[in-house]
């Protein structure tokens, strides 16, 4: 299943005879100075472009990544590469490696093994969420029923088992139970429903359980073909991931950022905890976030800095929002209200960007469906609710521009909404595409709001001062983006929890790049380090207790701030 990976445990070069396996040294060949390691990738005698390779040494919480080029070469640059021996292991859908031998990294020579490719037995083990979706038959409306599904797991999960249609109906019903920040290794219960939801539709559920049962093995073997995206090819190939385990594989960083001394912070989606970690060193601390609401699941969601790089939290189901101080290492709490504080409420979002400017916070609660500010001097909130009647629809990000005037999204709808500092008014805007479904943002440097639609499959930018809305739909379809980051190049970068993609976007010409992870990667907020050697791109998988860095080698160098 998941993780299947093909990763191998390898000693020193030396011991490995001649035709031994698919990594083979070539001692005739010398290799460029400046790489550690290098070679091609072949499948029956032909090379292969866009296929990962990834390196781990032995012992290490650190995996490097590199991708084949249009001549199937990989390489690896001496500086990201250790002496000492390394496990080797590519991505590739619908191949593995072939018998492997063992690789050692020497200080002095530059080691060139080419990788030999075969055709999978198991080619269900390697799918994306959106390759599962892309192979299962039947309509759109009945498989866009399963998309909530991948918040807490995969697609293959539900493929590989056998439950009968009506056994699915109680499989959904026991899976209403959980939140969603629920996973198979730390699952819990949801406190209440949300109060601002419709009733449960039985007849939408009925549907989703029947078509379950038609794409998994209830009546025997798969009975469709399993289909797979392209791999990356030219600009998506030139890149070099780093990825760093975090201490347990229960951490689920949802949201990773990057603060101006380099170190990355992360919240944990399931726990009450803050980590940070040194990519200079792979070294991770882990700071506990107090409880405000004991006996209420655990977990935060949302974490952003304020303008003096305080980290602060959405504390989810504990009902507040916390400020940790970097100087003094401390926390501090901020619980609703008790009027507010109902069994219900799940505090995810939270901007505290521009409290300077009047000493306020907003945040907002996925309970009620309803935004609030916070005023830090008295501690009080105010409350803003954009639709008065429930039920309501999802409103999920909160974002402040300088003015800490609030933006809104309507993951629920397809309505962008901004609340006036001053004045409380609020006024909203429509996405030119219905139920596009507005997720997560930011602001870029010129006051446009850029967003995923995440039900929409676009990229999306508010223009406040014409207020007119542009979208970019993703070259490859079912990329159903998330978040959307802004460099200061202009360029934006996004992903989500299905294609195990990154997409950088030149909003300029419409062109995207497709990168393709190293591995299976559930990701949710997407950060941008803007360098003077260009842009690098963070990320959390979610699901995989690690955290990931892009850094593309045709970068854009950063403009001047």
């Amino acid at each position: 299943m998941r993780g299947k990976k093909l990763g191998i445990a390898l000693a020193a070069l030396a011991v490995v005879a001649a035709g031994a396996g698919a990594l083979e040294p070539r001692p005739g060949r010398s290799g460029d100075p400046a790489d550690a390691l290098s070679g091609t990738v072949a499948s029956a005698g032909a090379p292969m472009e866009g296929v990962v390779v990834t390196v781990r040494q032995s012992g290490s919480t650190i995996a490097t990544s590199v991708v084949s080029d249009a001549q199937g070469r990989y390489r690896f640059p001496r500086g990201r590469l250790a002496v000492g021996d390394y496990a080797v292991s590519i991505k590739a859908a619908g191949f593995d490696l072939d018998n492997a031998a063992p690789i050692s990294i020497a200080a002095s020579q530059s080691r060139i093994a080419d990788l030999r490719l075969v055709k999978t037995k198991d080619m269900a083990a390697q799918l994306s969420n959106t390759e599962w979706y892309m192979s299962w038959p039947g309509r759109d409306e009945d498989k866009r029923l399963s998309r909530g599904c991948t918040h807490c797991h995969t697609y293959e999960r539900i493929a590989r088992s056998t439950h009968t249609a009506d056994e699915f109906m109680q499989v959904i019903q026991r899976m209403s139970g959980y939140p969603q920040l629920a996973f198979p290794l730390k699952p819990q219960l949801l406190p209440a429903v949300r109060s601002a939801d419709p009733p449960v539709n039985m007849e939408l559920r009925r549907r989703l359980a029947n078509f379950l049962a038609t794409i998994n093995r209830s009546s025997g073997p798969w009975k469709y073909e399993l289909k797979t995206l392209p791999r990356p090819k030219g600009r998506a190939t030139q890149v070099i991931y780093t990825e760093y385990d975090l201490p347990e594989k229960t951490r689920q960083p949802h949201d990773v950022i990057v603060d101006s001394k380099g170190m990355v912070w992360y919240a944990d989606f399931g726990d009450q905890i803050l980590g940070k970690l040194d990519p200079a060193t792979a070294k991770v601390t882990e700071y506990k976030v107090p409880l405000a609401k004991p006996g209420a699941p655990t977990g935060t969601l949302a974490l952003r800095f304020d303008q003096d790089e305080n980290l602060w939290l959405g504390m989810q189901f504990q009902a507040a929002v916390s400020k940790f101080d970097q100087k003094t290492e401390k926390f501090e709490v901020y619980p609703l209200p008790p009027q507010f504080n109902t069994p219900d409420v799940q505090v995810n979002q939270v901007s505290a960007a521009h409290s300077n400017v009047d000493g306020k916070v907003w945040f907002q609660d996925a309970g009620t469906y309803r935004v609030f500010r916070l005023d830090l001097k008295t501690k009080g909130v105010e409350v803003f609710a954009p639709y008065p009647n429930i039920p309501r629809p999802n409103l999920y990000d909160v974002i402040s521009d300088a003015q800490n005037n609030a933006y809104f999204t309507i993951f629920g709808g397809e309505e962008i909404g901004r609340i006036d500092a001053k004045t409380g008014k609020i006024q909203m805007w429509r996405t030119p595409t219905q139920r596009s479904g507005p997720r997560r943002g930011m602001l870029d440097r010129q006051g446009r709001l850029w967003f995923g639609e995440n039900v929409g499959d676009r990229i999306g930018m508010f223009d406040p001062k014409t207020e007119q809305f542009k979208e970019w739909a993703p070259p490859t379809p079912m990329a159903w983006p998330y978040d959307v980051a802004v460099d200061t190049s202009g360029e934006v970068w996004t992903g989500g929890e299905w294609d195990d993609r990154i997409l950088r976007l030149n909003p300029a010409t419409g062109g995207f790049v497709q990168y393709l992870l190293p591995r299976f990667t559930n990701l949710r907020r997407t950060f941008v380090q803007n360098l003077p050697q260009g842009t690098t791109f963070w990320v959390g998988n979610t699901h995989e207790a690690s955290i990931i860095k892009l850094e593309p080698l045709d970068r854009v160098k950063a403009a001047a701030r």
